[in-house]
């Protein structure tokens, strides 16, 4: 594909605008991080509600997907920067969106090498999803960086809607969350798993919920401060501290819930837009 130039770098004194990218609620568990490190930023967050669930689709649709929302919203919004917040469409779509686009893009990938690096028993899990699981990308990850950990692979097929269900106020049992992790916590001799990897951004939204059903205390690693310290370095230092600006909300499907996503943010938003979608040609 060819590239698209959008804008130039940020200039001194000016407030970066910033896309966080996720399918549903899940990358709000990065913007968090993101708000902190970048006081001087106006966010957008946005969602594709309406192609929700991620991680069972398949590549081509996937990438088409993604491409045609990104499309979308850089086309309305001219952002200085873009986060893919999701593990699943990262591992994926990422170098296309960097050939297309003269703007930075960042991902979220399984934190592999941090979680490996800080195992005692050489014991460690990735909780992810499907598409996540059976990612080159990932299987690279464990081929780099595992050393002589022994990495689990647990593709959960329902933990990221439990997440979603969860976060808009339903009532999810503790068994329900409890059956999506077991397969994470692995006992061997006289060893077990004593780190696990969020592998999706929709489960640092519940890791209360994670660490009460857990069968034993493990460290979680969660990938956001260190989405957030590379945007930081591809933006440059901060210029300016200034009131924090209202979150600018966009989805494919239902409009997102304000009120739900101050909740779980920590900012004010806007009511929230829909990005329509141009078909993507046959």
């Amino acid at each position: 594909m060819s590239s698209l130039p959008i804008r130039s770098a940020p200039a001194a004194l000016r407030a970066p605008t910033i896309i966080v990218f996720d399918s549903g609620l899940g990358g709000l568990s990065v913007f968090r991080e993101l708000a902190r490190t970048r006081p001087d930023a106006r966010f957008v967050y946005a969602a594709d509600d309406a192609g929700f669930p991620y991680g069972p689709r398949g590549e081509a649709d996937l990438m088409a997907r993604v491409s045609a929302v990104m499309d979308a919203l850089i086309g309305r919004l001219a952002p200085d920067a873009v986060v893919i917040a999701c593990n699943t469409a990262s591992t994926l779509v990422l170098p296309a969106l960097r050939a297309r686009y003269a703007i930075p893009f960042v991902g979220t990938v399984p934190a592999i090498k941090p979680a490996c690096e800080g195992s005692l028993t050489k014991q460690v899990s990735v909780l992810a999803t499907p598409g996540t699981v059976k990612r080159d990308y990932t299987q690279a990850l464990i081929r780099d960086f595992a050393g002589d950990c022994r990495v689990t692979l647990v593709g959960s097929t329902g933990l990221a809607r439990l997440a979603e269900e969860a976060m808009a106020g339903a009532e999810v049992a503790d068994e329900a969350f409890a059956a999506e992790i077991a397969p994470a916590f692995i006992r061997e001799a006289r060893a077990r798993t004593d780190t696990v990897v969020l592998a999706c951004t929709h489960y640092p939204l519940v890791l209360d919920r994670l660490q009460k059903v857990a069968p034993w205390p493990v460290r979680w690693v969660d990938p956001a401060p260190a989405i957030a310290r590379r945007l930081s370095s591809l933006l440059g230092p901060v210029a300016f501290a200034a009131s924090p600006s209202p979150l600018r909300l966009f989805s494919t499907g239902a409009p997102l819930d304000a009120a739900l996503v101050e909740r779980i943010a920590g900012r004010r938003a806007r009511a929230g837009e829909l990005v329509p979608l141009v078909p993507a040609p046959v």
